[in-house]
């Protein structure tokens, strides 16, 4: 049998959509993006909670990585239970009943005619 890859509970303090963009969409859309796999034989129901420096925590999101899976999940894409806020400083913690692992990914489309893309991996809690 082989041992579990990842952790159950995940965090990325320095989130910040880009806003606004300069580009066509989707493509050159700015975005922060949350990379997930599942190496593991059963679902994850992930939930993610957003932190934010001058209001109440949102969430849960909930987001499902099926088993042997990947799932990019857009963050400027999340709505329920409430919109994200663009351009605005936040954390988020994910947290998922079974291990995973998880990347995090930035695209700043602000400046015209220029696209910066980072990643690196969150924290495992």
């Amino acid at each position: 049998m082989t041992a579990p890859v990842g952790a159950r509970v995940w965090v990325v303090p320095g989130g910040h959509v880009p806003f606004p963009a300069h580009g066509t969409e989707p493509e050159f859309t700015g975005f922060d993006q949350l990379c997930v796999l599942n190496a593991g034989g059963d679902d994850a129901a992930l939930t993610l909670d957003l932190y934010y420096e001058d209001a109440e925590p949102v969430g849960p999101y909930r987001i499902l990585v099926a088993a042997r899976r990947i799932r990019h999940v857009r963050v400027n894409d999340l709505i329920d239970p409430e919109a994200v806020r663009l351009d605005r400083p936040y954390g988020c913690v994910l947290r998922s009943p079974v291990p995973v692992v998880v990347q995090f990914l930035r695209q700043d489309t602000r400046l015209p005619g220029v696209v910066a893309l980072t990643g690196t991996m969150a924290y495992p809690g």
